[in-house]
């Protein structure tokens, strides 16, 4: 190969990569553009939401806080079926308890960290019947995040073997701004020996 095209391939090859990085770039700005859009939503509908917790008082609403946007923290996690389901007693915080039904473990890693969470499925009638409910507290709980634990939002998987967990879209019970509410806590299973960086913090 002559010296002329060897010049012509690390052009090339400085351009290509120059693309990638150019679109891995763009891709986080977009995914932290979309995690900021979701916030100022909420931050509307607690300020004037009629079912909000703040409903009533919306003169004393501050705002929420929250980590920065870290797509390392949107994690790709295992799903492992649970055949023998058995139904989980949850305390809340008023100190009653709500039913669940195990649905399946969700493994993944984080800081190098071997992490597993329970997730579990509603079975009490309402309109939430059958959709999935996500607890969990971290090495942040009771530091720089609410002390009995953050939820996470997840949706049923159709005939897939893994789940996407996004941290950054963890977010605090009602229970953390009006003590009115009646919150389920994590199982014990889902108090994480790490600490989750992402998501909603203490609102005050």
């Amino acid at each position: 190969m002559n010296r002329k095209n060897i010049i012509v391939m690390i052009v090339l090859a400085v351009i290509a990569a120059s693309i990638i990085y150019s679109l891995q770039g763009s891709g986080d700005a977009g995914y932290e553009q979309k995690i900021l859009k979701q916030r100022e939503e909420k931050d509307r509908y607690m300020r004037t939401a009629s079912d909000s917790p703040f409903a009533g008082k919306t003169e004393l609403y501050t705002g929420l806080n929250y980590f920065e946007p870290d797509p390392k923290y949107r994690v790709k996690a295992k799903l492992i079926p649970i055949e023998n389901k058995q139904v989980v007693i949850l305390p809340t915080s008023d100190q009653k308890t709500k039913r669940y039904l195990e649905y399946a473990w969700a493994e993944f890693t984080i800081d190098g960290q071997s992490c597993r969470l329970l997730i579990l499925e509603i079975i009490d009638m309402g309109p939430y019947k059958g959709t999935l409910f996500l607890a969990f507290g971290d090495e942040t709980s009771a530091r720089e995040t609410y002390g009995a634990g953050r939820y996470l939002d997840v949706k049923k998987p159709k005939g897939q073997n893994s789940i996407l967990l996004d941290f950054n879209e963890a977010y605090n019970p009602y229970c953390a701004y009006n003590d009115t509410f009646s919150c389920p806590l994590p199982p014990p299973d889902n108090l994480l020996k790490v600490g989750i960086r992402a998501g909603e913090k203490n609102y005050h």
